[in-house]
């Protein structure tokens, strides 16, 4: 899609594609800082923008060179086609959530996050490394609200001001560091037994194993003869920790596209023969190279409903499963997965069903 700022026009589009039209690369969140930022004849020299999803804001500010915060790969990539779309060389500086920034930034962009744990951690990194009279400009759609965005930016900054209404849409701009007090942004859940899961802030179900995973879990079948592994979509590790349990022996492969999420299951899980893959696709992998392949796949990004990926990944899934293999997954009830996934495989078992929840087993 076509995008016009201050007299030039940007080619943005989305990745990983779709052909839902109503989906598009930015919102009118993203479109109300821009104004904000021309209205009010700020400067983004020094800027760090993060929750850039398809990088719509650093294509437009590319000339300022902002450091842009990517948590994704395919976000990274998305980088990568929007930059070469608009002729741009991809020379941002660039960093992730948990890395270590530079310090005295003078103005930050967020899109405000889902998570409110997420947007907290944002915060708490960007307090370290924003200048003592920069300012913080968070945009959101308005209704996403929740008071919750104010309470915790007023962990962090004196001033937190709301902007009126544009399009659906607000933004929040925080002014004035508070002196903050560090402490650890680890959540722990506990497991079964003694086991503890730890994970970064923003990674999905921060407070318990999620109904789905443990359900998952009661009806996996780890059989003698899965000798190699992979956790799709792996989170904080969890599923590829239980097929480690059932066969301590196995070749066992994590991949998640996010990098919170990666990182997170390398605190939980661990062996000579743990591999953790940090990309959004299977493209790295030889045809037939797992006897078992489990996941608990994505469906939802941020406020989105989208089951397009999880197709993409389930093709990927056939085409790396060894003959006689097996694909074990668990997902919603009401995303009718099984007709899908009779497209791609000879047999599709329900192994267990539960008012919101099923496991499948494909073949």
């Amino acid at each position: 899609m076509k995008y016009t700022h201050q007299g030039k026009t940007f080619t943005i589009g989305r990745y990983p594609t779709t052909e839902n039209k109503s989906l598009q690369a930015w919102s009118a969140a993203d479109e109300h800082i821009l104004n904000h930022l021309e209205e009010e004849k700020i400067t983004c020299k020094n800027t760090i923008i993060y929750n850039d999803r398809f990088g719509f804001l650093s294509t437009v500010l590319s000339s300022s060179k902002p450091t842009a915060i990517i948590d994704f790969k395919s976000q990274e990539k998305a980088f990568e086609i929007n930059f070469q779309a608009n002729d741009l060389a991809l020379d941002l500086p660039s960093n992730n959530t948990i890395g270590e920034l530079k310090s005295n930034y003078d103005l930050a962009l967020i899109k405000i996050p889902k998570s409110l744990d997420l947007f907290r951690l944002q915060l708490a990194q960007l307090h370290d490394s924003i200048s003592n009279d920069g300012q913080v400009i968070c945009g959101f759609m308005t209704k996403y609200f929740s008071k919750q965005y104010i309470a915790i930016a007023a962990e962090f900054f004196e001033n937190c001001t709301q902007s009126r209404a544009w399009k659906k849409s607000r933004i929040l701009i925080l002014k004035g560091k508070k002196e903050v007090e560090k402490k650890s942004l680890i959540n722990e859940i506990p497991f079964s037994g003694t086991k503890v899961f730890k994970q970064h802030y923003g990674v999905f179900s921060a407070k318990n194993i999620d109904h789905a995973t443990q359900f998952f879990i009661e009806n996996m079948d780890v059989r003698l003869d899965h000798n190699k592994i992979m956790d799709l979509a792996s989170g904080n590790g969890v599923l590829a920790y239980a097929a480690q349990l059932e066969k301590p022996n196995s070749e066992i492969h994590l991949l998640d596209d996010s990098l919170l999420a990666l990182e997170s299951s390398k605190m939980n899980i661990e062996g000579e023969n743990i591999h953790f893959h940090y990309n959004d696709s299977l493209a790295e992998f030889e045809d037939q190279s797992f006897d078992l392949i489990i996941s608990n796949p994505p469906f939802h990004f941020e406020h989105e409903t989208n089951i397009e990926v999880a197709l993409d990944l389930f093709k990927e899934v056939k085409r790396c499963l060894k003959k006689g293999g097996s694909f074990q997954m668990v997902t919603s009830n009401h995303l009718n997965s099984k007709t899908h996934l009779y497209k791609l495989f000879h047999k599709v078992n329900i192994v267990a069903e539960d008012k919101k929840f099923v496991v499948y087993n494909c073949i």
